[in-house]
């Protein structure tokens, strides 16, 4: 049978979002500051040879350029101030995550509470700070050698790395913004709107192609099919949970005695979410995107790389694959569910998994549960970013939208609707608490009024 709680939150009504006035305001400020992001991609880096810059993309647009273009909303393509987008603030937080998980000295400082918490935030930000000056700095060399910059030299390679830095710690600050004072997660809203904007220019493409007889309607028809059937069992599986059940025995407390309960432990088939998705496709294009932008000035290793680890191609796929894989487990026991840690929890609250014994025996068998549950969380993050480069590399699609694209929608998406229903839940049951006291007022005037008499 439902709890009250949740047959609250089975009856919040969207109608409820004009009542909200604290909500209403978060999500004008979210979306305020959402456009601001997309100005800044249209602002373009100091320079630049446009014309020449747009002949290149224009070329490689089915490629590498697609790639980044989707991820940093279209700044790449337009050598925007955000051209190297939130990625590198995203590489250099699992970059920390993952040392916390493994460095000892990160390891105690999580345990600091909230001074910890400021301190590996710092860390982040410096991380941060010096992947975007590398990027930022590869960048400007390789536009060099490829003839898309205007006036090539230190002037030019200091100016970018400047601008590219500050715009990237202008997004990571962005990003803060709309996490502590709007709604979602502003990081994740920063690239899914980014990726987002960018689905018109993608489809209006991709149907081009189809106009010009290029791809036939049967094809065109079978990859919407495709899109569809994704997005519907992406949703599926970050919906899908193994629910482990959790018994509490009877406690006495004072002079009451308490029954025991039993509640479940959700455990997600897909615990890591996007991220090594994200943390994979990330390492891989950093070499891709600097041998691309190095044109026909690349060297042999270089043109090596672009050759057999450009998108689409087999070691690009293979190695996509095997990290999707890795990340996948090494992020979720590390990270985002280490079994010692919940059975230490559950041990602690006097919870325990009926006929098995609390502490070291609880810990292996959630780490069984959870590495049986990988397997398949795993191999669907791999098969829902591979399929999408398979099919547009053999039909030779020139339009990008890849699965990871598609992961980030639906789990932001989703996400984003949570945290709405959240607030709007917090406000309905602060209007039964300002009910509740209104009526409390009122009956305790009448009584007064009666002792008077």
């Amino acid at each position: 049978m439902a709890s009250a709680a949740e047959q609250m939150a089975s009856n919040v009504s969207w109608g409820m979002l004009g009542k909200a006035t604290e909500l209403r305001q978060r999500l004008l400020f979210t979306i305020g500051l959402l456009i601001v992001y997309r100005i800044g991609t249209y602002i373009p880096v100091p320079g630049i040879d446009g014309l020449a810059l747009r002949e290149f993309m224009d070329q490689a647009a089915g490629g590498i350029a697609g790639v980044l273009g989707m991820f940093t909303g279209g700044a790449l393509s337009r050598m925007g101030i955000f051209a190297l987008g939130i990625m590198p603030y995203i590489s250099a937080s699992i970059i920390i995550q993952l040392l916390g998980a493994t460095w000892e000295p990160l390891k105690n400082l999580k345990k600091e509470g909230e001074q910890g918490r400021r301190k590996i935030t710092q860390y982040t930000r410096y991380g941060t700070v010096f992947l975007a000056t590398f990027q930022a700095y590869g960048l400007a060399v390789s536009m060099e050698a490829g003839d898309l910059v205007t006036d090539p030299g230190w002037f030019f390679r200091i100016s970018t790395v400047i601008t590219l830095v500050g715009g990237t710690m202008f997004l990571m600050w962005l990003g803060e913004q709309i996490t502590a004072r709007g709604v979602g997660n502003g990081i994740s809203l920063i690239i899914y709107v980014g990726i987002v904007a960018e689905l018109p220019g993608v489809f209006a493409q991709f149907f081009e192609q189809g106009r010009v007889g290029a791809l036939s309607t049967g094809v065109i028809l079978g990859i919407l099919a495709m899109i569809f059937i994704t997005l519907i069992f992406v949703v599926f599986m970050e919906r899908s949970l193994r629910k482990v059940h959790i018994q509490y025995p009877r406690r006495q407390v004072g002079m009451k005695v308490y029954d025991g309960g039993s509640s479940h432990l959700p455990i997600k088939v897909n615990p890591a979410g996007v991220i090594p998705a994200i943390f994979a496709s990330s390492l891989l294009l950093l070499p891709t995107t600097l041998s691309t932008f190095s044109g026909s000035s690349a060297g042999p290793v270089m043109s090596w790389i672009l050759a057999y680890f450009g998108p689409g191609q087999p070691l690009y796929l293979v190695f996509f694959a095997g990290m999707i894989i890795f990340f996948t487990y090494f992020y979720t026991l590390n990270v985002s569910f280490k079994p010692d840690d919940v059975a230490d929890n559950l041990k602690n609250q006097n919870g325990f998994v009926p006929g098995i014994r609390p502490g070291k025996k609880t810990e292996e068998y959630l780490d069984y549960v959870v590495r049986r549950l990988l397997v398949l969380g795993a191999s669907y993050l791999a098969l829902v970013c591979l399929i999408p480069e398979v099919v547009r590399g053999n039909l030779a699609i020139t339009a990008y939208f890849g699965g990871t694209s598609i992961l980030i929608i639906v789990s932001v998406g989703m996400d984003f609707i949570q945290q709405v229903q959240s607030h709007l839940l917090a406000h309905q049951y602060e209007g039964l608490i300002e009910k509740s006291q209104l009526r409390g007022k009122k009956r305790g005037g009448k009584g007064k009024g009666t002792s008077r008499r």
